[in-house]
């Protein structure tokens, strides 16, 4: 991966490269990220710091000067010259160069001169480059009116609006690809969309046993994740929330999932066989992946892992046929997750009007009706189900970027 800058560099070109480097290599590619300025970042990808294919070396500025004023000297082609060296040698072994910006963006255009020149000449005995060459085009700047003044006819600008023989296409949005398109005067079709993604584990700043949990039960690949945050007491009605589970699942056909977060409740020795009689329902309406207790994993969670599932979760779902208060609604007000409990006093009081309230003997599926409603008529529930498919490093990485590497 080519690039004027890497992390720690902050911005969105930087975090790209990182998540894809990152998610790469836990896909069993070997990666390395050539950059003008940056610092490991990852001890499994390797980094080579180039002062020179940067935007802010002292060469790189004084050539910009010139040919912002459109003029093309000896210092350019000699600046150019010194790149394909530099890139020759940085790029010995690389089967598959990612390049961002470097095509379309005039930060560096010796840079791009230079690799024109290693690409053209590839395969030949003067340079060995890569076999596949990916442009990632975030931004372009023929098109916009802020770099009008910097740009002029002729080489080497015009390298920034012509595609060139042997490079594949990558732009981050659709947008992109048609003012990519207009710029090539190129079918969109010829140009890939990959967008960029989101860490959620990062943005969430998720405890390692919220990270364990995720990826040993996979909760982000489910449709709908359903939170329960009880002890293993009758009273909690635990039996109803799998019912509804079960029908929200045969309503919708999709993989919705339960967490029920606590252990038998301590105080009375009859709730050890309460578990094994929810054991026994889960088995019997086959919610043996779908539902999990969390006191089966060994794992009681901390209060930073609490406030983690609030945020997972798409609803807190609270069948109780008795309560006290009903913290749960609280804790669920504060992550903003749609509340679904039983009619009973203490809920009424706490949620009022702000929360869906059902009877504790209602027909699940009625229950299961009511979330499926509420949830797909929710704007906020819509993105980020639409995110969590979509939008995720490891799934771009996995479904989009993984195929144009090997020539899909």
């Amino acid at each position: 991966m080519l690039h004027y800058a890497a992390p720690p560099t902050v911005g969105g070109v930087e975090q790209t490269l990182y998540y894809h480097a990152l998610e790469l290599t836990c896909a069993g590619y070997t990666v390395r990220v050539l950059s003008g300025t940056g610092a490991q970042f990852d001890p499994h990808v390797e980094l080579i710091v180039v002062p020179e294919f940067g935007s802010r070396h002292p060469d790189v500025l004084a050539v910009k000067r010139q040919l912002d004023r459109g003029e093309v000297t000896a210092d350019f082609s000699r600046l150019r010259d010194r790149l394909v060296s530099l890139l020759s040698d940085a790029l010995a072994g690389v089967d598959v160069l990612i390049a961002h910006n470097i095509f379309t963006l005039h930060k560096n255009l010796p840079l791009t001169a230079a690799l024109y020149e290693l690409i053209r000449r590839r395969g030949g005995r003067e340079v060995a480059g890569p076999s596949t060459v990916l442009a990632w085009h975030h931004d372009l700047a023929w098109d916009n009116p802020r770099y009008k003044a910097d740009l002029h006819a002729g080489y080497p600008w015009d390298l920034l609006r012509t595609p060139w023989p042997g490079v594949r296409h990558v732009t981050v949005s659709a947008a992109q690809q048609a003012r990519l398109a207009a710029l090539y005067d190129m079918p969109p079709e010829h140009i890939a969309v990959v967008p960029a993604g989101v860490d959620a584990a990062r943005f969430f700043r998720w405890t390692e046993t919220t990270r364990r949990l995720v990826n040993e039960l996979d909760l982000l690949r489910a449709d709908l994740l359903l939170l329960l945050p009880v002890r293993l007491t009758r009273r909690k009605n635990v039996e109803m929330a799998l019912r509804i589970l079960a029908a929200l699942r045969d309503l919708t056909a999709h993989d919705a999932h339960l967490i029920v977060t606590g252990p038998p409740g301590p105080h009375n020795p009859a709730n050890a066989a309460y578990l094994q009689n929810l054991l026994d329902l889960r088995r019997e309406l086959e919610l043996e992946n779908a539902a999990h207790f969390l006191y089966e994993l060994g794992v009681t969670p901390d209060d930073g892992t609490m406030a983690d599932l609030y945020q997972l979760a798409d609803a807190l779902l609270f069948p109780s046929t008795q309560e006290g208060f009903g913290i749960p609604v609280l804790e669920a007000g504060l992550a903003r997750l749609p509340v679904f409990g039983s009619d009973i006093p203490p809920l009424r009081e706490t949620g009022r009007n702000e929360v869906h309230l059902f009877p504790p003997d209602a027909d699940p599926a009625d229950v299961a009706a009511l979330i499926r409603h509420s949830l797909n008529t929710n704007p906020a529930h819509i993105l980020r189900r639409r995110v969590l498919g979509s939008y995720l490093w490891e799934a771009i990485v996995r479904c989009r970027i993984i195929p144009l590497l090997e020539g899909g």
